[in-house]
């Protein structure tokens, strides 16, 4: 019999420290860390047909739609079917939940709920460096030299979307988009909320719960 293998996502608006706890939950249990910002950006430096499609998108100043999003993860998805993995920024709507629903089904799904005036301050405090995606934050995780990667010496951005101006209008979507994503989940019977203003402080709630999930995992592999 083929070992049983855990299928997770996190969810988590913009400014939520969802790629935090993913990239923490990746290293503490080996699961494949699977997020879909950097897939996108990986497939837009490689200048491959969906990274193409996503361009004309992202050009215009436009969301990339549901349909090439979905293929983007789908292709990836299927290179790791024999994997343990984790979904990062997927699925976001209830189209790419159910498209999802197509190739699996999750079997733990974590929403973290971080107050707004968190997320606002957090966003408008928040610097990228485009080529990698890595995120800074100048009151808990400021560059080593202002406005420069600490890996590449190259120029930190503050995105359109992360100016304090534009940040209620970005939430407010998230928020409309991902309730019925929610809702999906806890009908399921796999979603597990997280609130708080601290990474640090959710995490060992989620830490204790995916050792739980995959103890048992772990012991029939062994059997």
């Amino acid at each position: 019999m083929a070992a049983r293998l855990l299928r997770a996502a996190v969810l988590g608006p913009p400014g939520s420290g969802k790629g935090t706890v993913s990239q923490r939950v990746a290293h503490s249990f080996g699961l494949q860390h699977l997020s879909s910002g950097r897939f996108l950006r990986d497939s837009l430096r490689a200048g491959s047909e969906v990274g193409h499609m996503a361009r004309q998108y992202l050009e215009k100043g436009l969301l990339v739609p549901d349909h090439v999003i979905t293929r983007l993860m789908m292709s990836e998805l299927e290179l790791r079917s024999d994997q343990h993995w984790l979904l990062d920024g997927f699925p976001r709507t209830i189209g790419q939940a159910e498209a999802l629903d197509r190739v699996c089904d999750l079997d733990l799904v974590i929403s973290l709920n971080i107050p707004f005036e968190t997320l606002k301050d957090r966003l408008s405090r928040r610097w990228v460096h485009l080529p990698s995606g890595r995120v800074y934050n100048l009151d808990f995780n400021p560059p080593l030299v202002p406005g420069v990667d600490d890996v590449t010496g190259e120029p930190l951005v503050q995105q359109e979307d992360d100016r304090p101006d534009a940040v209620a209008a970005r939430l407010r979507r998230y928020k409309d988009a991902a309730k019925p994503v929610i809702e999906l989940y806890r009908r399921r019977g796999v979603l597990h909320q997280f609130s708080g203003t601290e990474t640090n402080k959710i995490w060992p709630y989620v830490h204790n719960l995916f050792s739980s999930k995959l103890a048992p995992l772990q012991s029939k592999d062994t059997n």
